[in-house]
């Protein structure tokens, strides 16, 4: 390790061969918790680097790496807890073009469940979630001309409507009352 180059301790070789249990674990933990296998290996890389950083070259970065996996799963787990949504549900796997019975039954549930959720939301939140997912790729300026707001105004508005949406299918609760209170 140089001055100069602080990563210099993690040499192709060292990549290679750290990355295979790495990726093995970053998948078992995804599995069991439903989060991204890409974003917990990305994470715990990072994180081994900054130690690096701020405490020199690891002798045996595996245990660090091990670690980092579990405990970015366990900040990932608790972050969504605190926002309510919780981890995302596994996917069936697909046995054939149209997908096993059990995945199609619930990729229809989902998207019954998805539209009860817009239904009961606002008719501004309805609008703006329609122009959202519309195949046309709106920009704001045509979005907010569509609501009738500013375009300032769009993103935030966009922000609250899917948070209010994604408590919805989260916890099943009514649609926000007037001044965008929830019942």
């Amino acid at each position: 390790m140089t001055k100069t180059d602080p990563a210099g301790w993690l040499t192709r070789d060292a990549y290679t061969a750290l990355r295979p249990p790495l990726a093995r674990a970053a998948a078992a933990e995804a599995a069991l918790t439903g989060l991204d296998a890409a974003d917990l290996e990305q994470a715990a890389w990072l994180r081994l680097l900054e130690q690096a950083k701020a405490q020199g070259p690891p002798a045996d970065p595996r245990p660090g790496l091990l670690a980092a996996v579990r405990s970015e799963a366990r900040s990932a787990r608790g972050t969504l807890r605190r926002e309510g949504t919780g981890p995302r549900r596994p996917r069936p796997l697909a046995t054939g073009p149209g997908g096993c019975p059990e995945g199609r039954f619930l990729s229809r549930e989902a998207a019954a469940e998805f539209r009860r959720a817009v239904d009961a939301l606002t008719p501004r939140c309805r609008t703006l979630v329609a122009a959202l997912l519309s195949g046309r790729d709106l920009t704001y300026r045509e979005i907010a001309g569509t609501l009738g707001i500013s375009q300032g105004s769009v993103g935030p508005e966009r922000s609250r409507c899917l948070g209010c949406l994604r408590r919805m299918l989260a916890t099943e609760v009514g649609a926000p009352g007037s001044g965008g209170m929830e019942r």
